[in-house]
Order: C-alpha cells, then sequence, then structure tokens
C-alpha cells in the first residue's frame, strides 16, 4: 500500500543547517504564536534534517503476530454503540472480529477450541479512538522528560526535577525536557538560560515549550551550538536576546531550535518508528484502539509515510492507525498522485489537512473582534481564495477534508468554502468533512454545519486546562462561553467527536470524557458554560463509533457488531453510575484489538 512513496522524498528535502529554509516550514508570523499546537507548523523537519535523521530509513524489529483468541465472553455488561442492540452481556470472537453477541440465554453452540471468559459483571465497550493527535512529533518527544503543568504546577518545581534528572546524569550527556507550559504553571513567561543554569552548568540542558513552537536551553547548549551576540537570526525565526543583545536562551520556531539541538546525539541516535509502537502501547494502557494522526507530512514530509510502512510491516502494530496529509505538502502529494483511502484495515489514508489558523490562547487564532484587552484578531494562516480553492479541488479529487479553525472568523471562513464547494455540487457532508477544534462556535454556525452535515471534533482539554484563562484573560466569559459547544451541537444532531491533539494535552479518553460531562476547569471551582454538559452515553459516543465514523472506519470498528473488528476495552466501573468527576479515575483493565489482548492491568 505505500510501494509508490517508498525513498520518494529526497528531491525537495535536502536543504542544510546552513541553507534556505524551506517557504512550507514556519507559516507567515508563525513565530509570533507561543501556545499553538503541531497542526500549525512543522517543528522538527529542520531538526531531522541537522542530524541526518530520514524516517525512511529507520527500522523496528519484526514481531511474530500473536494468536487470535477464539473465545466467548460471559457475564459482561457490554455497550455496544449499536443502536439496534445497545446492550448485551455475552459476545463471542473468532479469527479476530466479533462472531456473535447477544444475550446469555441465545448463545449459539461453541466450537471445539473456544475458550470461556467469565467477566464478573465487568464493563465491555469498543475500544476508545482518538481521531486528532499527532504520532511522529509524540514519539520524538516521548523519550524526553515531561516537567508540564499536569506533573509540576510551577515552573521552580519542574526546574528542580530537572536539576534531580541532571544530578544523576553522567557530565556532558545532555538533559532534555518537554511539555512547559507557563501559561497553566506558576512563574515567569520563558525559561532563560540563567534559570536553565541553575539545573545545570555541566550539561547541555534543553526544554521544549507544550506547543513545541519555543524552546530553551542554558549556557552549555548555547556554546555547543556557538550561539553568541553576532548570531543572526535564522529565516523565520527568532533567537531571544537580554538587554545587552546577548543570546539569552530562548529559541522561538523551529528553524533557531534547529541551530541547537542538533548537537544532541541522543536526538540523531533517537528510533522514531520503535517510538511510535511504544506510543500505541502506552495508548493500550489507557483502552485506545485507534488513533488518527492529523498532520501527515509536517514532521519529515513524504518520508512519513515510509515510517508508516516500517510500522505495518512489522506484524507488531496494537492500535489501528489513520492519516490525514497535511495541506503544507500538497504539491509534493499531487507529484506522488496520494488518493484518498489507501491503505488497509491497520493503516490508512482517511483525510486531507488544511490549517486556517494559530490558537486562541495564543492570540493567533482568527476572531471576529479583537481578543480582551488587545487590538489583535489573530492572523490567518491561508488566504481566503486559497482556502477556497484547497477545499473545492481535494473535495473534487474525493477527499474527505479536515480544516483546523480555532477562531470564529476562521471558523466562519471554513463554512464559506465548503457552502461555495456544496453551491457547485459537491458534498462536504457526504464526505463527512471536518472542523478541527471548532473552538469558538455561534449560534449561526451551527445552524451553517447542521445544514451542510459538517462534522467537529472538539480539542476538549481547552475547556479543562485552558477555560479559566479564556474566561479572565483572552476572550472575557460571554465568548468563552461558546467554547466546544457540544450540547448544542448534540441538540442540533450534529456528529461531533472529541480529541487530545496529544502532544498538546495528553492522550486519555476518560479524561477526555470527564472534561466534556463535567465542563470543569482546572484550579478553579465554576463550570464553563454547564449548558453544555452532555451526557455520559454522548461522550462515550463520541470517542468510539461517532469517531470510527468520522475516520471513515465505522464499517469495521466503533461498536461491537457481529463481523466488525474485535477491538474492545474492559473498565472496572461502568462510566454512567461513577461521580461524573471521577469519570477519568475509572481503570482500564484489558485492551483487545483484533481479537488478541494487548493490554491487561491490575484487576
Amino acid at each position: 500500500m505505500f510501494d509508490d512513496f517508498s525513498q520518494h522524498d529526497s528531491q525537495s528535502h535536502n536543504e542544510t543547517i546552513e541553507g534556505d529554509w524551506p517557504e512550507w516550514v514556519v507559516p507567515h508570523q508563525h513565530a509570533a504564536d507561543p501556545f499553538a499546537c503541531p497542526c500549525c507548523a512543522n517543528v522538527f523537519e529542520l531538526t531531522l534534517e541537522a542530524t541526518g535523521t530520514d524516517l525512511g530509513k529507520q527500522h523496528v524489529a519484526p514481531g511474530v503476530p500473536q494468536k487470535q483468541t477464539s473465545a466467548l465472553f460471559i457475564n459482561a455488561r457490554i455497550m455496544t454503540m449499536d443502536p439496534a442492540m445497545p446492550e448485551a452481556d455475552a459476545m463471542r470472537i473468532r479469527d479476530g472480529r466479533i462472531s456473535w453477541i447477544g444475550t446469555s440465554d441465545e448463545i449459539p453452540e461453541a466450537g471445539d477450541d473456544e475458550e470461556t471468559i467469565d467477566c464478573g459483571g465487568k464493563t465491555l465497550l469498543p475500544g476508545f479512538i482518538d481521531p486528532h493527535m499527532h504520532l511522529a512529533p509524540l514519539a520524538m518527544l516521548a523519550s524526553f522528560e515531561n516537567v508540564g503543568p499536569f506533573r509540576f504546577e510551577t515552573t521552580d518545581d519542574a526546574l528542580a526535577h530537572l536539576k534531580t534528572i541532571a544530578d544523576a546524569t553522567p557530565a556532558g550527556e545532555w538533559v532534555v525536557g518537554r511539555q512547559f507550559d507557563p501559561s497553566l504553571q506558576e512563574g515567569p513567561q520563558y525559561l532563560t538560560r540563567d534559570l536553565l543554569d541553575s539545573v545545570s552548568t555541566e550539561h547541555p540542558v534543553f526544554v521544549y515549550n507544550a506547543s513545541l513552537h519555543l524552546a530553551y536551553c542554558n549556557s552549555v547548549a548555547l556554546d555547543l551550538a556557538g550561539i553568541t551576540a553576532a548570531t543572526e537570526d535564522p529565516p523565520g525565526a527568532e533567537l531571544g536576546r537580554d538587554a545587552n543583545d546577548e543570546p539569552n536562551g530562548v529559541l522561538k520556531a523551529g528553524p533557531a531550535m534547529a541551530l541547537v539541538v542538533r548537537h544532541n546525539p541522543r536526538t540523531r541516535n533517537t528510533n522514531i518508528a520503535e517510538a511510535c509502537l511504544d506510543v500505541f502501547g502506552e495508548a493500550n494502557r489507557l483502552g485506545i484502539t485507534m488513533l488518527c494522526d492529523q498532520g501527515t507530512g509536517l514532521f519529515q514530509g513524504a518520508r512519513e509515510l515510509d515510517l508508516y510502512r516500517t510500522i505495518r510491516d512489522s506484524n507488531r502494530m496494537s492500535v489501528r492507525f489513520r492519516y490525514s496529509l497535511s495541506q503544507a505538502m500538497a504539491d509534493r502529494w499531487d507529484d506522488l498522485d496520494a488518493s484518498w483511502g489507501e491503505g488497509d484495515a491497520w493503516v490508512r489514508n482517511t483525510g486531507w489537512k488544511i490549517v486556517s489558523d494559530g490558537s486562541n490562547q495564543g492570540y493567533t487564532g482568527l476572531q471576529r473582534e479583537s481578543f480582551l484587552n488587545s487590538d489583535d484578531t489573530g492572523i490567518a494562516y491561508i488566504e481566503v481564495d486559497e482556502l477556497n480553492e484547497a477545499v473545492e479541488k481535494r473535495l473534487r479529487e474525493g477527499w474527505a477534508v479536515c480544516v483546523h479553525a480555532n477562531g470564529d472568523a476562521a471558523i466562519d471562513r471554513v463554512l464559506d468554502a465548503y457552502e461555495l464547494a456544496a453551491d457547485k455540487g459537491l458534498d462536504p457532508g457526504s464526505r463527512r468533512c471536518r472542523i478541527e477544534h471548532c473552538s469558538i462556535l455561534h449560534d449561526e454556525q451551527i445552524e451553517r454545519m447542521a445544514k451542510l452535515g459538517i462534522s467537529p471534533s472538539f480539542l476538549i482539554g481547552h475547556v479543562y486546562y485552558w477555560g479559566n484563562a479564556f474566561v479572565e484573560d483572552v476572550f472575557g466569559l460571554e465568548k468563552a462561553s461558546k467554547l466546544d459547544r457540544t450540547g448544542a451541537c448534540e441538540a442540533k444532531g450534529i456528529r461531533w467527536t472529541i480529541h487530545s491533539d496529544d502532544p498538546v494535552t495528553e492522550m486519555d479518553p476518560l479524561r477526555c470524557i470527564e472534561n466534556a460531562v463535567t465542563r470543569s476547569m482546572w484550579k478553579s471551582d465554576d463550570l464553563l458554560s454547564p449548558e453544555e454538559c452532555i451526557s455520559v452515553e454522548a461522550a462515550l459516543r463520541a470517542m468510539t463509533i461517532d469517531a470510527a465514523w468520522q475516520c471513515h472506519s465505522d464499517h469495521e470498528v466503533g461498536s461491537l457488531e457481529a463481523g466488525k473488528f474485535a477491538d474492545f476495552v474492559v473498565l472496572d466501573a461502568d462510566p454512567r453510575e461513577v461521580d461524573p468527576m471521577q469519570l477519568g479515575q475509572i481503570g482500564v483493565l484489558e485492551t483487545w484489538v483484533d481479537g488478541r489482548q494487548v493490554y491487561r492491568g491490575e484487576s
């Protein structure tokens, strides 16, 4: 399925660290956005080029597929997500699929080789699906130390942890952190060289901002990179400087980061293919059986398809994987004759991804009115004519189009583009076209979405992690209350999902479900627009059958029905019966994919 793409990317990505940066690496004005996401720019491309890392040449140790289990599950509380039969208490799997599901008083006769598994009243659900994340960046970051706000509430705590790591690290080796987020951690806006020198003056220290659009390093790392007051800013990026014009260790955008991080041997030696398999294993621990990458090509161009092929051929996949090709690589995908739906049940191309604006918390989401206490209205990452043309072109080619839009003005533009396409006889609704994040949503926009059949996918962590900041600093209460309007979309009959956007927020379906059901806010006793709260059943549907539908995979996964793949999760409690504020604490006991148990926790 990937044969046409093998070793295909050498002609367009051979720039060196001394040469001109590819124009698409950093969108216009992109460095101004400190809290965006991996959708918006290619942060790691330059690092991979500078260190000689080629995803097309990475290998993983092949595995031998585990034997598929033939089993009858009894005494279970099964939520099928099948409207024709919402609940069951017994299920039979054979040859990787569900061969029968129903009630214990109608179980068909068993085969000779069948195992009977008594579930003891535990809850079975279709496996969870995260319809928007970023696989390769997440895999690359996985080995770095997490110093983000969900582990350390203050900058001082994060720095103290890094110092502990440095003290246990052999002299001269790099100490690398990730997920630092000053919008959520108490302390200074930036980690300067002086702050990171307090971690170590013997080790190079390098920390990624959670957005991946900023990084920070200490004096040792700057010296290794040869960065001085005389060093000019790379095109499309910026080296932070102090009052004396000396470099202060703040690196804005990928070209600036690459000047430093290319000197880290650990980056050069990272096996990203193996790390992707580790990401799959972590997903299994959380009950996830399918992931969808929303931005393939931003990490290392078309060579990412070689990475996917390597993973697919390893016989070690433990989640199904879907991906959307990035508009930023449009010419390259066209040269390669990429088309929608290429792949198989394990790895498949199911979308075309366009980024229309930045992030609201980074003040680059495109707005109708200016941000609170500001004259800024955000940034358009694609002009109107180009957006309209891209949507029409890709719909004519048979693609499902997924457009990133955070600000309300950006959503206006996306809906305009879909309406123009519909007026020309195209049907974006029938292609299951999406709006990614779809953050600030007005009533009339919801009406337009319903009419067109457009499906939103909400980064629901915005409500929990940044909701309070949106109310107090970014928008004010009235506009912030229009964030992630799951309840209004549900009432209009719009099919919607929720996602993590990992590494922006960490994958955790049960946490996402809790955020959508409760709309509680971190470090606040208030709820954000509680009228948008939805039922547990609706949230579960959003992360199972509706996510499968958005990813064009509902014919094979997303509900527990005879003939579908045996991809499911076993929980230690029924989500409908726990305190909504404790949904995220439900334990995942087992995860099954393709009729194989890929994770088993403690009972």
